[in-house]
This record gives structure tokens, C-alpha cells and sequence, in this order.
């Protein structure tokens, strides 16, 4: 049966084609593509630095700064009525938690990821799908049930910023670029930490946003595997996603 092989020049035998496709992966494994580059991932690049420098104005300015600047980045009801295409980009230039919380460190390995798969472009715009989308997702009903009666006035004015929608819209689309080996334990493994957080109910807003950040990732896999089948086609690759 001489069908999915090829010779092996090196041992005079024969492999199955997706055997030495695999090798030659493996082989060419680089640990230092895993962080941003200027060149390679200039998004993820400028991004991270720029959340950097947010970190470090946020550990080392003036509290009573820090606290008005985050005030006046929330993207809560209040604010988003007022003015709600700054409060959506200003909240996203801030880390809850600090570079070294588990979002921080996602963002740089899932969006450097991302990039390489699909180009800038796409990923700043599955972070910002899934940071805008889930914030409305997650503030809109809050503003409702305030004008209904049910939650008082004070639920309109709450400190809600960070990257954490982003970065779960990317682990989202992420996934779907994946072989499944890799897809499914990045989805259960990720999707149980949300479990946990929504089972704790420390704050519902933000635990129900993840899992519809998340959500929105996914929905974008249709889109974005189209996209790097062409650019693993014309790097001559076999497509990592099925």
C-alpha cells in the first residue's frame, strides 16, 4: 500500500507524510516565539509595553492619581452613557492584578500566539470584540435593573476595568487554530477556571463577562480559520486546526 508515505532519504525507509510533518515541526520549535516581538507580533509588542507602563504608573504614582485616573477609565453604567468610546479604550490600558496576575501573563502568551497565527489586525480586533461586547454584555442589564428598581442607584457607579474580556475572547479564537491535543485541554483548563470564579460569585459582573468573553473568541473561528488556512497554504504547512 504505498498510498501517505514517503521515501526517508536518511534511512533508506518509508514514513506517513503527517509523521515527518510532524518532525519537522517539532524540529523547529523556537521557546522564544512564545513573547512578542517588535518585528514579529507588533501588536502584542506595543501593547504589553504600553500595559507595562500603565503597571508601573499604577504601583508607584500617587494613590489619589492612580484612583482617579482608574475612576475615570471604568467602564461602568455611569460612564458609559457619558462618554463610552473612552471608557471602553481607557479601561483596557490597565491590568487588575499588576503584569505578574495570571490575565497579564495570558494576554502576552495568548496574543503573542494569535498574532503569529492570524496578523495584528485580527487580534486587536478579536481583544477588542470581546472587551467590548462583554462589557456591554455584563453593564447594559445592570443599568436596566437599576431603572426598574431592582438594584439601587449606587450600582451605576463601580470600578470596572482591566484586559481579562480581551484576553478570554482570545483563549476563545485561539482555541480554534489549535490541533485538538492542544484545543481541548487549553478550553476545559481555562473554562474550569472560570467555573471556579462564577462558583465564588466574588463579582458576578466580571465572573459572567469571562465565559462570554470566551464565548465571542469561538465565535470567531469560522472567520479566522479561513484566514490562516490561506496563509498556511502559502507557507506550504498542513493546516493546525480541524
Amino acid at each position: 500500500m504505498g498510498f501517505g508515505v514517503r521515501e526517508a532519504e536518511a534511512s533508506g525507509g518509508s514514513v506517513p507524510v503527517w509523521v515527518a510533518w510532524l518532525g519537522r515541526r517539532l524540529g523547529a520549535v523556537r521557546p522564544w516565539r512564545l513573547l512578542p516581538t517588535p518585528t514579529g507580533t507588533p501588536f502584542a509588542f506595543g501593547y504589553a509595553f504600553l500595559l507595562c507602563v500603565t503597571s508601573l504608573i499604577s504601583a508607584y504614582a500617587d494613590p489619589a492619581l492612580v484612583h482617579a485616573l482608574l475612576q475615570g477609565s471604568s467602564t461602568d453604567v455611569a460612564h458609559l452613557v457619558r462618554a463610552p468610546e473612552f471608557v471602553l479604550v481607557g479601561s483596557a490600558l490597565w491590568v487588575a492584578g499588576g503584569v505578574a496576575s495570571p490575565f497579564a501573563i495570558g494576554f502576552v502568551l495568548v496574543l503573542t500566539a494569535l498574532e503569529r497565527r492570524v496578523g495584528g489586525l485580527r487580534t486587536a480586533g478579536v481583544f477588542l470584540l470581546g472587551h467590548v461586547l462583554a462589557t456591554l454584555a455584563t453593564e447594559v442589564p445592570v443599568g436596566i435593573a437599576v431603572l426598574a428598581g431592582h438594584l439601587p442607584d449606587s450600582s451605576l457607579h463601580r470600578l470596572d476595568y482591566g484586559i481579562s474580556f480581551g484576553v478570554a475572547a482570545g483563549v476563545g479564537a485561539l482555541a480554534g487554530l489549535l490541533p485538538p491535543w492542544l484545543r481541548v485541554p487549553l478550553l476545559a483548563g481555562f473554562g474550569w477556571m472560570l467555573l471556579q470564579d462564577l462558583l465564588a460569585f466574588t463579582d458576578p459582573l466580571t465572573n459572567w463577562g469571562h465565559p462570554i468573553a470566551l464565548a465571542i473568541g469561538v465565535a470567531t473561528w469560522p472567520v479566522l480559520r479561513r484566514q490562516h488556512r490561506e496563509h498556511a497554504s502559502h507557507l506550504g504547512e498542513l493546516p493546525t486546526s480541524s
